[in-house]
């Protein structure tokens, strides 16, 4: 398997492979991860389905297989244990094997469990001569002797329904609710006959139903048995991604759980549908299969929107001068606009070698952009002011930091630095590659970063010595300081500070064209005395 797709489908029935077929034809990487356990296995033949009528279950999702195949699309056989969102967008997926794979899209379509009533064989014959759908069935079984088996409220309703394909339908109350008198005409009215007592198990002669066997020791003859279980979506691996499963009734009564979506199929987590019977209970194999072809079309619709978002952004950044912007909020914003995640997501390393053996208290980190140093910091302690001139680097931060469980520990605020700068005094100040293509008045900035460093504290400033080895011809004249200028640039009254580090240092970092370089970096820190 390929590691990032576009869309990974879960469940690889006939909802999953319609989905997946679509998008193979949109020319999306779609990958399908199945366990290869369709809920309709033990029937003979599909019904209802046009143009394929009575084709063999397992015939029609090969059939699938090969079509979503046939447009590049991929499927593994395998069980997703757990999803979880991505901190710089999209999905991770992990398999029972252990392997995952990363996707932009979620398309669920994992079907649904039939929670079947407790009697003895009934189970075994499921999807054979236990049948639950008349419209699935009920034309193989027309005029023979059909027994339902009461299980709820809904029981009359389930007889007079097979009533349609039989003269012959017997009503096995068992643990169901005692018809009242309207409902005892209706089914005298119609011929059903309704037996009192319990079921305790059911008569198979040379594998064929024959009858259904009562408490009191009655036989009634019987070839078919309608059964209705619990419907329970199988939804357990959407519960790492915050969504949750709900009622469905029929007829007002419960019927079992489903997850909720929209028509088009879109949960309320964003990126993720769902499709087929984990949200449509009650849907037969061809509706299920109509589910995922407009899910699909709706999740392409969606990859397109963003894909068009970030052309224009990358088009806007690529024709427009770092003049044409009218502020320094609108030039990030579109810088960080063109990408789900601008950086790496990982602290910077020297604030980690130069903070971790700090004793926690109050931090403010300058220019925080996607907030990964704001997040560690939280994470060993500290209560961090985070700021920058981006709305939308400071949105993902958030939501970053509430994926960690630290948003209660950091408060995110928009500066432009030139213009505003966070009140307060603290025990951390740090300025991590504060640096702009803009005109950016760095110094001042630092000046103001050391008059916020409370007595005792720390001031850390972090910065490129010069550009990376790979950069050619620089695209805009820069000045790159040294550590020593920095600390020149700072004025710090003689006495008042000590110098704990001042030094450059060479790291290894991946070019665009992915093989490694190196840069020069320097590194300043500074403890207030008093």
């Amino acid at each position: 398997m390929d590691a990032k797709y576009d869309v990974v489908v879960v469940g690889g029935g006939a909802a999953g492979l319609s989905g997946a077929l679509t998008l193979g034809r949109a020319r999306r990487k779609v990958l399908v991860i199945d366990a290869g356990r369709p809920r309709n296995a033990p029937a003979e033949g599909v019904h209802t389905y046009l143009g394929r009528e009575g084709v063999a279950p397992l015939e029609l999702l090969a059939a699938g297989r090969e079509e979503v195949t046939g447009y590049g699309g991929e499927i593994v056989t395998g069980t997703v244990e757990t999803a979880e969102r991505l901190d710089g967008g999209g999905f991770r997926v992990v398999l029972d094997d252990g392997s995952a794979v990363e996707a932009d899209r979620l398309l669920v379509t994992t079907g649904l469990v039939d929670e079947l009533p407790d009697v003895p064989d009934l189970a075994e014959r499921w999807g054979r001569d236990v049948l639950h759908c008349p419209y699935c069935h009920g034309w193989e079984v027309r005029d023979q002797a059909i027994g339902v088996l009461g299980t709820g409220p809904l029981a009359v309703h389930q007889a007079l329904l097979w009533r349609q394909w039989s003269e012959n339908v017997t009503l096995f109350l068992h643990t169901a609710p005692e018809p009242d008198a309207q409902q005892r005409e209706q089914l005298a009215a119609r011929g059903v006959t309704v037996v009192e007592g319990k079921v305790t198990g059911l008569e198979v002669t040379d594998d064929r139903l024959t009858g259904v066997r009562l408490a009191d020791g009655r036989v009634v003859a019987c070839r078919a048995l309608a059964a209705a279980g619990r419907l329970t979506a199988r939804a357990g691996l959407l519960a790492g991604l915050g969504l949750e499963t709900e009622e469905q009734e029929m007829a007002g009564y419960v019927i079992g759980t489903r997850v909720p979506a929209d028509h088009s199929g879109a949960t309320s987590v964003p990126g993720v549908w769902v499709a087929g019977n984990v949200t449509g209970l009650t849907d037969q194999v061809i509706a299920a299969a109509a589910a995922g072809v407009r899910a699909a079309g709706a999740i392409n619709a969606d990859l397109i929107a963003e894909e068009t978002r970030r052309a224009v952004a990358a088009r806007a950044w690529a024709h427009g001068s770092q003049e044409s912007y009218e502020s320094d909020e609108a030039y990030w914003d579109a810088r960080y606009g063109q990408s789900t995640q601008m950086w790496s997501g990982n602290p910077n390393v020297m604030l980690v070698r130069e903070a971790t053996h700090l004793e926690p208290g109050t931090a403010l980190d300058l220019g925080c952009g996607e907030g990964a140093d704001a997040i560690w910091l939280a994470g060993q302690g500290w209560r961090v002011t985070a700021a920058d001139v981006s709305g939308v680097a400071l949105e993902r931060a958030a939501e970053h930091a509430g994926g960690a469980g630290v948003a209660d520990r950091i408060d995110w605020q928009q500066h432009d630095l030139s213009v505003s700068f966070p009140e307060g005094t603290y025990d951390l100040v740090s300025a991590c590659f504060l640096h702009s293509p803009r005109d950016m008045p760095r110094e001042t900035i630092l000046r103001a970063a050391a008059s916020a460093v409370a007595p005792g504290g720390v001031l850390l400033v972090v910065g490129h010595g010069g550009w990376a080895s790979w950069v050619e011809n620089p695209p805009f004249e820069a000045h790159f300081p040294t550590p020593q200028d920095v600390l020149d640039a700072l004025e710090l009254p003689e006495g008042e500070w000590e110098v704990l580090v001042n030094e450059e240092y060479e790291r290894t970092q991946h070019g665009p064209d992915g093989h490694p370089g190196t840069r020069t970096d320097n590194v300043l820190k500074v403890r207030r005395l008093r």
